[in-house]
């Protein structure tokens, strides 16, 4: 089973996250290393969401998003984290 955490943006999003973009980056890489995280990106036109996709348990999601810049500064408005039922491809193919 996955899980996704959905990142809906800050309107001010973009103009906001060079500064915070590396260090966003780097928690995101060390997650993924890790096995955690599979997949992350933004959705684009409008950049009005972001998604990633976990592998790890909820607990593990919601540290990361707890302790995610973009989240701690604002560029994040909310956050949920939903199961996602896979029935082509991954583990549930």
């Amino acid at each position: 089973m996955y899980l996704v955490l959905e990142y809906s943006l800050a309107d001010d999003y973009l103009e906001r996250r060079a500064a915070l973009r590396e260090e966003h980056l780097a928690l995101a890489a060390a997650a993924h290393e890790r096995g955690e995280l599979l997949l992350a990106g933004a959705l684009p036109d409008p950049f009005d969401r972001a998604l990633l996709v976990w592998t790890a348990g909820r607990e593990v999601v919601e540290r990361f998003a707890e302790s995610d810049p973009y989240v701690v500064n604002g560029l994040v408005a909310s956050w949920t984290v939903r199961p996602w039922n896979v029935v082509v491809g991954g583990q549930g193919s």
